[in-house]
């Protein structure tokens, strides 16, 4: 079980209701929301729907969900209009909650609402995201690892 809170910045993760780690994290630029194109991180309740990037070295980028080849610093030098890049690993977010954060206009799953890592890891703890949780990129490769698909995901305030 993975346990966001927006407003302490933190991700915890629990195993048989034990913490195991808590990791600052960064959430969205905006206010917390569920709905579509609001670019606000989502309340309630999630699971893991798809684990993405395993085997790909730390800060390689990520395009529709697909490796690059390429270490964010790399990818700035050849898009450096690019800033906010989605890297090392993707833990695809799915809402468990009809009309709250699945389904219709609040669909998580559909906003491609992910926990990946960033290429500003000395921001993590500053709102940072379009929607997303980003963690540093040693610490989201870590995490990946422990967990799996349908594990469930609390973010809250």
């Amino acid at each position: 079980m993975l346990a966001v809170s927006i407003s302490r910045r933190t991700l915890q993760f629990f195993r048989g209701g034990v913490l195991v780690k808590s990791y600052v994290i960064s959430t969205s630029k905006r206010p917390p929301s569920n709905i579509k194109n609001s670019l606000g991180t989502p309340r309630g309740l999630h699971e893991i729907a798809e684990r993405i990037g395993a085997g790909q070295p730390p800060g390689v980028v990520f395009k529709s969900r697909v490796s690059t080849g390429y270490h964010f610093s790399e990818m700035l030098e050849r898009e450096p209009n690019n800033d906010n890049l989605i890297t090392s690993r993707i833990l695809w977010l799915r809402g468990l909650e009809a009309g709250v954060n699945q389904g219709g206009d609040v669909d998580t799953y559909h906003r491609y609402v992910y926990i990946h890592g960033t290429n500003h890891d000395e921001k993590i703890g500053e709102p940072l995201s379009a929607g997303c949780v980003l963690m540093r990129n040693l610490e989201i490769v870590e995490l990946y690892e422990e967990v799996r698909r349908g594990d469930l995901v609390w973010i809250g305030d």
